[in-house]
């Protein structure tokens, strides 16, 4: 995920408006008050005040009468609105059983790990330009990694670099170019869910995971919703006032890509899985970015133990509001996956919905979660088609990359995945959570699974 600039205020009204429109609430007249405030100079103290009074107004209007869903952000009101018919809990810890366990987590972190570093280096690229590298390199439908190693006039037309700035890092990461997994938030997430679970348990509370975040996590490399809500956290703003304040982000992709430890310690209990989900996701997101972390991690907790991709969606679908924003897209995808149309329609319903162009569908949870759905469903339970599907079809591709490996990782183990897509990650995995650095990745899967069988809810 990509952070505009350094996310003041004023800087985050053209978002809000959009934000305030999708979640009901009557905005007439906000379009010319944030145009007047916008056309102010950057340097005038005006504008920074008079846009935060808007962010702060935005919250108290009044939702329109013809709005048809039903959106709580609190836990209580999200049980109440959850459909009939949700995934039993399967029992999954049995002596014996550490060995298939080790092995469906570990697989979940090197596909989480490899979906990531596939999209990284074409962040922020729109469908056209991707899909155009990808075929004119030999690449569409996605068969490997992208490479900067290219011919010179593929180079100038698409635009290829080999130095930007990455999570403190000077290299875009081409698979040329790496010699591990590199850093980025969707990693470091996982990570920092890991080292939650490991010192505040499996009954840690939404404040325990924001002082893991103000400990361990530099501010720099948090974005998008995750920087307002840490702005807010270190100016004693506390959960879930965190999320909403001055938050025109809230809804936007960052908790669905840290749901994916609680997934991982909760294998066949999807419930959990989403209940830790919303106590992290509280900190920075409300109603449907909250929905997103908890139905990833309920689907990763479905797939420690079916492998029919229906119906680990379905397991996601019945932790979250039935009448949400979220839910009617994924269940969108699914219709579709039943008419027999191809993957490209699929996608492409998607983008006539949503404007890549607008960096708020860009980053926005539901048409990257339309896009995971249609991944899991579309890609037929092969790794490589599936990734291939979620990072082609543009909108956030690491993030995408990463929860479909994580889940095709989950349900096949690592001794099932490619190793055309494991091996250069050579085990390990460079993060910018504070103590762990340069780390193997089967480490990480150990401590999961000490995590797991240390969870007193299997």
């Amino acid at each position: 995920m990509i952070a505009p600039g350094w996310l003041t205020c004023a800087e985050a009204l053209a978002v809000e408006l959009d934000q305030a429109f999708e979640e009901g609430r009557d905005v007439t007249g906000l379009e010319a008050e944030i145009r007047d405030v916008l056309a102010l100079d950057a340097a005038d103290p005006r504008r920074e005040a008079r846009a935060a009074a808007i962010l702060d107004r935005t919250r108290t209007l009044p939702l329109r009468k013809d709005y048809e869903y039903e959106e709580p952000s609190d836990l209580d009101g999200i049980r109440d609105a959850r459909p009939d018919g949700r995934f039993a809990p399967v029992p999954v810890i049995r002596k014996g059983e550490r060995e298939r366990l080790y092995d469906k987590v570990y697989g979940a972190w090197l596909g989480r790990s490899a979906g990531c570093l596939l999209g990284q280096p074409v962040e922020g690229w729109r469908r056209e330009r991707l899909r155009g590298f990808l075929r004119e390199t030999g690449n569409y439908p996605i068969r490997s990694y992208m490479s900067s190693d290219v011919a010179d006039e593929i180079v100038r037309k698409y635009g290829i670099k080999n130095k930007g700035q990455v999570y403190g890092s000077t290299t875009i990461n081409w698979i040329n170019n790496v010699r591990h997994m590199v850093e980025d938030d969707d990693m470091n997430y996982t990570i920092l869910g890991l080292r939650i679970l490991e010192t505040c348990g499996c009954d840690f509370t939404p404040y325990d995971a924001a002082g893991a975040w103000l400990m361990n996590l530099p501010i720099l490399h948090v974005c998008t919703a995750e920087r307002v809500a840490y702005k807010n956290l270190v100016n004693l703003v506390p959960p879930p006032d965190s999320a909403a304040y001055r938050n025109a982000y809230r809804e936007w992709i960052g908790a669905q890509i840290r749901a994916d430890a609680w997934g991982y310690a909760n294998p066949g209990n999807p419930e959990k899985a989403a209940e830790m989900a919303w106590r992290d996701a509280s900190i920075s997101h409300v109603k449907n970015g909250i929905y997103g972390e908890m139905w990833t991690a309920a689907m990763l907790a479905a797939a420690a133990v079916t492998s029919e991709a229906e119906t680990i969606i379905r397991a996601g679908l019945g932790e979250i509001p039935v009448r949400s924003r979220l839910a009617g897209g994924i269940y969108r995808v699914i219709t579709w996956s039943r008419e027999g149309i191809g993957w490209e329609e699929a996608i492409d319903r998607i983008h006539r919905q949503f404007n890549e162009a607008n960096p708020h569908h860009w980053c926005h949870t539901i048409p990257n979660a339309m896009i995971v759905a249609a991944a899991l469903l579309f890609g037929e339970l092969d790794f490589e088609r599936s990734i291939g599907i979620a990072v082609s079809s543009a909108f956030d591709t690491d993030c995408n990359g990463a929860t479909v490996g994580s889940i095709l990782g989950m349900i096949h183990g690592a001794k099932a995945l490619p190793a055309k897509w494991t091996a250069p990650l050579n085990d390990r995995i460079r993060s910018g959570v504070d103590g762990f650095g340069l780390v193997r990745i089967s480490g990480l899967a150990e401590r999961t699974v000490n995590v797991m069988l240390a969870n007193p809810f299997l």
